[in-house]
């Protein structure tokens, strides 16, 4: 009676039983095992639907409603407009559209201006860290300051060292190199996409250094012994080894980097305010004046879907390009 209660319990098969009815509560478990995880998760993706996926819906909705500042306080008594936003928005002839592709194409450029020299400056750094020599933990910590910093406390700061007259840019550029005939303007006019790469660059590149650096652990060091016991020089072994070792990484980072970038609004908003200068007009801030400056909130909605649309094709024309270059390294 024992052995059998105890073959029972161990889910193994019983004498005088069918061996189904041991596999059973063995298959029970195991539904139980694997589908605990996923029960773990179902808390924290309720969240993020709630926080993400409800206003995106609202938003598409608001897209194709006249919803102005006559119908905020009811904004569902909005007249249908269908898609005479959208058709607003992308007609470049008009001003609107005009302005919108105007943004476009300064935020294009900004991103991959951007992205290329948080990438490099993160990727150098990153391998200059790699060697062992005093005072690296400390270098370490400082390289990541920016990236540790609140957006606003940072940016602020960027703002006071960007006055004309006082400023700390125009104090060592005009004052102590004497690289300037006179002081500039940083936060108007052409100047001000400048001011809002370096600030870009200033915060984004220690995340790159961050991930580069993570990647760097998992190549194994015998590979570069070999390579230098072969007469392979520094360019070469960073050439040969470290990129392609490390293309995974980039992979992932890049694109990481290129939708951060492309969305950022805290940045620019910070540094110049409600409006941006006509240089360094970003989507993003352009979408808010759009929506929240002329009350066009249907115009700016449509402004937001039509960003989402480009965001989600250039994310899978990425990945498929990528997928499709790693299965030809693979074979």
């Amino acid at each position: 009676m024992t052995t059998t209660a105890t073959a029972a319990a161990e889910g193994q098969a019983v004498p005088g039983s069918s061996p189904g009815a041991a596999r059973g509560p063995r298959r029970t478990g195991r539904i139980r095992r694997a589908g605990l995880p996923y029960l773990l998760l179902l808390p924290a993706l309720l969240l993020e639907l709630l926080v993400h996926l409800v206003p995106m819906v609202i938003g598409v909705v608001m897209s194709f409603r006249e919803l102005t500042q006559f119908y905020i306080r009811d904004w569902g008594t909005a007249p249908w407009a269908g898609i005479d936003n959208y058709r607003v928005s992308v007609d470049v002839h008009a001003p609107v559209g005009d302005a919108l592709l105007h943004s476009f194409l300064v935020t294009v450029g900004f991103t991959l201006l951007s992205v290329a020299l948080c990438w490099l400056l993160g990727t150098a750094a990153a391998v200059f860290m790699q060697d062992t020599f005093r005072g690296r933990a400390l270098l370490r910590a400082l390289f990541l300051v920016p990236y540790a910093l609140p957006v606003y406390a940072a940016v602020i700061t960027w703002v006071f060292m960007f006055q004309h007259d006082n400023g700390l840019v125009n104090h060592v550029l005009h004052d102590q190199l004497h690289l300037t005939g006179r002081p500039s303007f940083w936060l108007i006019g052409d100047n001000s996409f400048y001011a809002l790469l370096t600030v870009s660059v200033w915060k984004g590149w220690p995340f790159a250094f961050l991930i580069v650096m993570a990647g760097l652990q998992t190549i194994p060091h015998e590979l570069y012994e070999a390579a230098a016991l072969d007469g392979a020089g520094i360019w070469q072994q960073l050439r040969r080894i470290t990129l392609p070792s490390l293309r995974p990484v980039n992979q992932v980072l890049v694109l990481v980097l290129f939708l951060w970038t492309f969305n950022d609004f805290n940045t620019p908003y910070v540094l110049f305010g409600r409006s941006a200068p006509q240089a360094a007009d970003l989507v993003s801030v352009h979408i808010y004046q759009a929506s929240f400056v002329t009350w066009n909130f249907g115009t700016g909605s449509a402004m937001s879907v039509l960003l989402l649309l480009f965001l989600l094709a250039v994310t899978g024309l990425y990945l498929a390009v990528t997928s499709r270059g790693r299965r030809a390294a693979d074979a």
